[in-house]
């Protein structure tokens, strides 16, 4: 049997890294590639999307970096063609790994976020110290792998690194898994024939993710027509959220559900999907819209949405955190929406198929 492909990353719970993590794993498993999922710990909701075909190994840390000395052990005992790890603390394990495993195993890293963004607004000194730590184990790595050109650029110029040295590779999406889907029925009372037009937003209830300025944003919609706000997620924001809610008067028309096993069906009969981030990476959210139809309204975050919706082909850009502008944006997607046609023929561009291969490309040439 070849030597395995691994992928390491902390966790499987919910998280876009980890989703794409779990895609490209199934879709090497399925071109007939034996694999291993790596993980700092065994636990996450994404551990049932993972194929019977992959290897889960359980490194059983309870921190990232007291995985070091397991995965060591690892890279020894299986000696894997190549490792790909995702998140800044895995990346750079894996690199400290492999220099004192002495093996030859080819590791490529990727780089989710703008690291500046990311260590700016870290809650700890040790976060913001990562950048220092990254510039001299980052070049190490056989392949560097940013998930949107913004990204790159921002990991150059943070990280003394040559852009040369740093590949764009966009984040995969399951268009056939999302495609089936989003056919499922949906179990919410807003979303019934004759019912106001629904707006649905989706990720983490972090201050990332600025859903105080979507409330607000709302606000001023609801002012000029009915509609429904629809925020699926969780996260340590909920209290507060919930809160400015109440007091802007849009607590009756909005809803925190919480996370969905199966977000794609509110997608599908939603008519407007915003993101109202104040950083982004690739995000995942954007291109499993688009394979949804719904027309789009982000803000023009660095880096993804730029390049995801190239320019404003395939959504409505709007400058961060300004309510006006989003509710505005809101607005002329419920009065104009995209074809739909349109936004699934842009989300295909994001296929596993093509992604995965552009991985395998760079592991072996």
């Amino acid at each position: 049997m070849p030597d395995p492909i691994a992928l390491f990353l902390p966790s499987l719970k919910t998280g876009g890294a980890e989703r794409v993590m779990v895609e490209l794993a199934n879709h090497f498993s399925s071109l007939g590639y034996p694999v291993d999922l790596v993980l700092v710990e065994k636990k996450g909701d994404f551990l049932r999307d993972v194929s019977p075909a992959v290897h889960i190994v359980d490194l059983k840390s309870r921190r990232t970096l007291n995985a070091l000395i397991p995965l060591i052990s690892y890279l020894r005992r299986r000696r894997p063609a190549g490792l790909i790890s995702s998140m800044v603390h895995c990346n750079i394990v894996a690199l400290l790994a492999r220099s004192l495993a002495r093996v030859q195993t080819r590791i490529l890293i990727r780089q989710e976020n703008t690291m500046s963004r990311a260590a700016r607004n870290a809650p700890t000194k040790r976060g913001r110290r990562i950048p220092w730590v990254a510039r001299r184990i980052y070049p190490k790595a056989d392949a560097i792998i940013a998930v949107s050109n913004g990204v790159a650029h921002d990991l150059s110029e943070s990280l003394n690194i040559p852009r040369r040295r740093i590949r764009t590779v966009y984040n995969p999406c399951a268009i056939e898994k999302v495609v089936l889907s989003r056919k499922q029925p949906v179990d919410h009372r807003w979303f019934v024939p004759g019912a106001p037009p629904v707006i649905v937003s989706m990720g983490r209830l972090h201050p990332q993710k600025d859903y105080g300025t979507l409330l607000k944003a709302f606000r001023i919609v609801s002012a000029d027509r009915e509609a429904r706000l629809l925020i699926m997620g969780e996260g340590n924001e909920r209290d507060r959220l919930t809160a400015l809610a109440r007091e802007v008067g849009i607590s009756d028309s909005v809803s925190f559900p919480g996370s969905f096993t199966n977000p794609f069906p509110y997608l599908a009969r939603a008519q407007v999907f915003v993101l109202s981030s104040r950083w982004e990476g690739h995000p995942l959210v954007l291109a499993e819209a688009l394979a949804c139809g719904i027309t789009i309204v982000s803000t023009d975050c660095p880096s993804g949405p730029q390049e995801v919706l190239e320019g404003g082909r395939y959504g409505i850009l709007v400058p961060m955190g300004d309510p006006e502008a989003i509710a505005q944006g809101i607005m002329k997607a419920l009065d104009s929406p995209f074809p739909p046609e349109l936004l699934m023929k842009r989300a295909e561009e994001f296929s596993v198929d093509i992604i995965a291969r552009e991985y395998l490309n760079l592991l072996f040439g």
